[in-house]
């Protein structure tokens, strides 16, 4: 019992599998044997058992021409030895589990991009045997290394921008609207926080209810409320609940905020007049028309919102609850921008100064 158990260990300290082991792997599935006992005969670890097999399974027919998958061994040890000749250097994650384990959870479950995982743990000072950079971590997903990881769980990738730009026509309506030139510079320098951006996330082309989010441009904090349609009188609605909400903290809280000419914010007054006081809640900034940049935490924010409300998903099917999460994983996200800590941790940080 002790041999044996020994040559399990000398085993585990050889990662690669041997064609022997691949043809015994072959036949313990053919009995009935599940990849945690196949691992403890073989004298490997669970996960390298998992991925051998995620890799050597095939399709194959059966006599009535419907199909199964079924692990082979010698297809296994083919597509190794083709790897083996094509991968170079040997991985430098190799058989570090846990790494493998914490970073396939980070994006596959909580939906996190490989930068914003290898950030996180170099910002949290988290230990494992390993360290890898975030261009090697997409090296690894692009080869297949992981067992469940795979491009399909990576955030959308930007699409290259046209080279032309359409010209319409500025909204008549909003004339009156105060420009973004008149905004203090000093907003643009990011040094402050109380300085919002504000723009309406929306879902299904027949479903009216849409998100109405507000991005602080320092910290990059995001709310997300929802609104029954995208109205001026909604707008106005979510905007007094949220005066309600922050007391006589919001005027100091929401200095400024900026948005674009959607017809849903034209009525500068309903923005700006308090439901509270006499005296106006904030300042309205309006960006120049099809100007996105000009507000770009505020995209940024709504592209990580979309990771949970694809384009085309109905916003009436998510509860304020969802929402309510959807909005707390936001603010807790590692950015690259802030050094790696979360729109909340940087908020309470710039608050603490």
């Amino acid at each position: 019992m002790n041999h044996n158990k020994n040559n399990n260990i000398n085993n585990r300290k050889n990662k690669y599998l041997t064609e022997k082991e691949r043809y015994q792997i072959e036949g313990y599935i053919k009995i009935g044997k599940i990849p945690k006992e196949i691992a403890f005969l073989i004298g490997k670890s669970v996960r390298t058992i998992q991925r051998e097999i995620k890799r050597g399974t095939v399709e194959l027919l059966n006599s009535d021409l419907t199909k199964k998958l079924v692990y082979c061994a010698d297809v296994a040890h083919e597509k190794y030895l083709r790897n083996r000749c094509n991968k170079g250097a040997n991985l430098k994650i190799g058989d570090n589990h846990k790494l493998c384990e914490y970073i396939e959870s980070k994006i596959i479950q909580e939906k996190y991009s490989p930068d914003a995982v290898i950030g996180e743990i170099k910002a949290n000072k988290l230990k494992f045997k390993t360290t890898i950079c975030t261009k090697t971590l997409y090296n690894y997903i692009d080869k297949g290394i992981f067992l469940e990881l795979t491009n399909k769980h990576l955030p959308v990738k930007y699409k290259k921008k046209r080279g032309y730009r359409k010209i319409r026509k500025v909204s008549l309506n909003n004339k009156k609207g105060r420009s973004i030139v008149e905004r203090p510079k000093s907003v643009d320098l990011r040094d402050t926080i109380g300085h919002w951006e504000m723009d309406c996330v929306v879902g299904q082309k027949k479903d009216k209810q849409v998100l109405l989010v507000l991005t602080e441009r320092c910290t990059r904090l995001t709310l997300i409320r929802k609104m029954k349609s995208k109205t001026q009188q909604e707008v106005g609605k979510t905007l007094n609940s949220l005066e309600r909400e922050y007391g006589s903290k919001f005027k100091k809280i929401f200095k400024t905020i900026t948005m674009d000419n959607g017809n849903e914010f034209v009525n500068q007054e309903i923005i700006e007049k308090s439901c509270r006081l006499k005296s106006k809640r904030t300042t309205a900034y309006y960006a120049h028309p099809y100007s996105s940049w000009e507000r770009g935490s505020n995209e940024n924010a709504n592209k990580l919102i979309r990771r949970f409300i694809p384009k085309g998903k109905k916003i009436s099917c998510y509860t304020k609850r969802e929402i309510e999460k959807i909005q707390h994983w936001v603010n807790n996200y590692p950015r690259r921008i802030l050094g790696y800590m979360s729109s909340s941790q940087y908020y309470e940080h710039k608050l603490s100064k």
